[in-house]
């Protein structure tokens, strides 16, 4: 509890023990001192779920910030756009609703159970890391390049849907920040916050559905050369990106 919570609960327990030993002397029926002992409770309860409401809202506030960092809708946009370059408005739509919906229940999963999925398979955070890098890398890689990345481009239309899992929902929406996010969200908490995580992941995942769906807005107003040098911007981001994490997981690894 806050120390104003602390505060007003010890004002009313002297303000009970006051009318309690005003009972003892006579001063006050019981039904007197039923009715204040209620009014007392009513007050504890109210300021208890009051203070309850506030914290609730500030940790839903925190993990809003830290998965709005980590997954940035509008800057995630040109990599989309970059990736299913090339596909027609229904495809890019279907994709991107794939894509969203894979990453809410990859992330949901480790959310609820990820210290046993990683107990089970023996992962390691570092390991993640190093693999999701190298994979983030490659496809930035061939961005820059400006070919279009062998792990979504198979030469059959339809197998285009591929980019939706790989790399978009992983690792690029779902990857090891997004997990590891969520999961330091829901250590020693309630089932309340897990759910706080969950509904707020979802918020997320819809913004981002919303800003991958209206993507050829981005095209028809700045045109396609200026997609075109976006897509190798985010290309050099994504490959930043990837050897970040690569560098993070070995660091993680021998812990230098």
């Amino acid at each position: 509890m806050s120390a104003a919570l602390d505060d007003s609960v010890n004002k009313h327990l002297l303000a009970f023990n006051i009318r309690l030993q005003a009972f003892k002397n006579g001063y006050v029926s019981e039904k007197q001192l039923y009715n204040l002992n209620a009014i007392i409770l009513y007050h504890c309860v109210y300021l208890a779920a009051k203070n309850s409401m506030h914290d609730l809202f500030i940790y839903s506030l925190t993990v809003f910030m830290g998965f709005f960092a980590i997954m940035n809708p509008i800057a995630n946009t040109p990599i989309f756009l970059g990736l299913v370059q090339g596909e027609d408005k229904a495809t890019k739509k279907k994709i991107a609703r794939t894509a969203t919906i894979a990453a809410f229940i990859i992330v949901t999963a480790f959310v609820i159970a990820g210290k046993y999925i990683f107990d089970l398979f023996g992962i390691t955070i570092p390991a993640f890391k190093i693999t999701g890098g190298i994979l983030i890398f490659y496809v930035g890689f061939e961005m820059l390049m400006s070919k279009k990345s062998k792990i979504h481009s198979t030469g059959h239309p339809e197998e285009s849907n591929d980019v939706a899992i790989s790399p978009l929902a992983i690792p690029i929406l779902a990857g090891p920040g997004t997990i590891v996010t969520a999961m330091n969200n829901v250590t020693d908490v309630s089932f309340v916050h897990i759910g706080i995580v969950i509904a707020v992941f979802a918020l997320m995942i819809y913004l981002t559905y919303l800003a991958f769906t209206f993507s050829d807005v981005l095209v028809s107003k700045l045109g396609t050369n200026v997609i075109l040098v976006i897509g190798k911007l985010m290309g050099l981001i994504l490959a930043i990106i990837g050897a970040g994490m690569v560098i993070e997981g070995i660091q993680m690894s021998f812990k230098f």
